[in-house]
């Protein structure tokens, strides 16, 4: 039988406040984030009784260390919890550990984790109107929710948000309905509270995370970096962190700081790299052989890059990692325990070693003439790698990552920063049908380029967006305008705009062109770990 809506009650000013003045102890001792959830939460929730499940909403639920964060948060902006910093962490590590979500769990959705920019999410048509016009599809791809709780989540979304109906795609239909009766049993499959994943995850030995890892990654307006990064486990899940390499250009990388690990193999560290504060957020693999992820500005999230660590033996990556029949050039070989001669593979030379360092093993290669299009194997010495060096003979098209882009005005004197937005040139050559953008294209890889910005379409030319609407640097960078009006400007309005970025990537004489689209628009106001 169909549940018809009833009317939903909110919570008065004076009763918050209320609450507030209740969840106001004295001082608490607890350490361990059981004890805390006891001591700190059981003011409203209740205990069930059920050793399986004891607490009220609590026990229901399970999220990432980031969403059990914000639960907190709301609780103490909404409820009036009053809980210390240090009791928050050993909450969420506690409940992360316990509840949290396996890593197959978490792998379709690690971009919002890793504050990846630019994402174009492919959303379930069932949830794109109901859920996915307010919130990312990561925002609750990533918890899971018995089906009762599931329902008073969309209680709870009618109290704290009685508008929703209201909204554009939910005032012309009976939302409420749809949400409790068809939205909510989806979400209780899909997002299952009992899924075995998870349960076979808690029963496994959890790998050691302590030691000497070899790192690959990129830095925007840096480029390709290579380092050694040191973990040394200081007391249970907590690590001190540091790493020591090289970028592209052989300028030093350096830096160190502290890492956290929730539920086995979710990797959260804060680092000063060169004097500007980092953060990382990687996912261990199950035999705890390697960590991938990102690196982050943790003031501007949008600068970073992916990275990834390999312990023990191994070819980790390779910059650039393409050749074309008959060139020269240098190649820099990332890795662990390089040690031993350079093999690129058929019809590549090693024509001399340039430098040895302990992250990277710098070579000058040539390419033969005949060698043949396609991918190498690449191998020093005992640590191997597939299919990482690729020979080309032309570069038959380019693609502009991200393909569709956001970059946000802001500063000129206002508390919000600018939200820069970054590019990178992917190459490819033809596969053996000799036509770009088919199945069998080979890849290149991402190659250095001649960036530049064109007005998206008529209406942009008209408003010289390419005018006030920002500027890209060589490096791909692109800075927004100002916030504010423009007087300048027609209306005096201000500097978003729409805009084409070009990507021209020199292959001989020729070159080849790729492009993407830029929405510059205005200011996020509310910035939230998963949005």
């Amino acid at each position: 039988m169909k549940i018809k809506k009833s009317k939903h009650a909110l919570l008065s000013v004076s009763a918050l406040a209320l609450m507030g003045t209740m969840l106001t102890p004295a001082a608490s001792w607890a350490t361990d984030g059981e004890t805390l959830i006891q001591e700190k939460c059981l003011i409203c929730h209740t205990n069930t009784g059920n050793p399986e499940a004891p607490y009220s909403r609590i026990s229901q639920q399970r999220k990432t260390p980031e969403g059990w964060h914000m639960t907190l948060n709301r609780m103490q902006r909404m409820n009036g919890l009053v809980i210390s910093s240090d009791e928050v962490q050993a909450v969420i590590k506690y409940l992360s550990d316990t509840q949290g979500l396996a890593p197959s769990e978490t792998a379709p959705f690690r971009y919002v984790l890793e504050q990846k920019p630019n994402v174009v999410e492919d959303v379930d048509p069932a949830y794109v109107e109901m859920c996915a016009r307010c919130h990312s599809n990561a925002r609750f791809g990533l918890q899971r929710r018995t089906l009762g709780e599931w329902q008073l989540h969309v209680n709870t979304h009618m109290a704290i948000n009685p508008t929703t109906e209201l909204h554009a795609l939910a005032r012309d239909r009976d939302w409420y309905d749809i949400a409790y009766n068809d939205v909510v049993p989806k979400l209780a499959v899909d997002y299952a509270f009992n899924d075995p994943a998870w349960n076979q995850w808690q029963a496994k030995a959890k790998p050691s995370l302590s030691g000497t890892w070899s790192v690959a990654g990129f830095m925007p307006g840096k480029g390709d970096y290579s380092a050694v990064l040191q973990t040394k486990e200081t007391s249970k899940d907590n690590f001190s962190v540091s790493m020591k390499g090289h970028y592209a250009d052989g300028t030093p990388l350096q830096g160190e700081g502290s890492a956290k690990v929730f539920a086995g193999y979710e990797w959260r560290a804060s680092l000063t790299i060169d004097g500007i504060k980092m953060r990382q957020v990687m996912a261990a693999t199950e035999d705890g052989s390697s960590l991938s992820g990102r690196m982050f500005q943790s003031a501007h999230d949008e600068i970073g890059g992916e990275l990834t660590a390999v312990s023990g033996s191994a070819v980790v990556a390779l910059s650039p990692s393409a050749i074309k029949q008959g060139q020269q050039k240098e190649i820099t070989i990332v890795g662990a325990d390089l040690k031993g001669s350079v093999n690129l593979g058929s019809g590549v030379q090693v024509v001399k070693v340039l430098s040895r360092d302990a992250d990277r093993v710098v070579v000058l290669a040539k390419a033969t003439g005949s060698a043949s299009v396609g991918m190498r194997d690449v191998s020093v010495g005992k640590s191997k790698a597939k299919a990482q060096l690729a020979v080309y003979d032309e570069i038959a098209a380019v693609q502009v990552l991200p393909n569709e882009s956001i970059a946000r005005i802001g500063g000129n004197g206002g508390k919000i920063p600018k939200m820069q937005s970054t590019y990178r040139a992917l190459a490819f050559s033809a596969g053996k049908d000799g036509q770009p953008g088919t199945a069998d294209d080979l890849r290149l890889g991402y190659m250095q380029a001649l960036w530049s910005l064109q007005a998206f379409d008529e209406a942009a030319e008209h408003e010289e967006d390419l005018k006030y609407a920002g500027s890209i640097d060589g490096n791909g960078v692109f800075t927004p305008g100002d916030a504010g009006l423009n007087p300048e400007r027609k209306f005096s309005t201000n500097n978003v705009g729409n805009l084409k970025v070009i990507a021209q990537v020199l292959d001989g004489d020729k070159a080849i062109e790729g492009d993407a689209h830029l929405l510059v628009t205005v200011p996020v106001f509310v910035k939230r770990a998963i949005q």
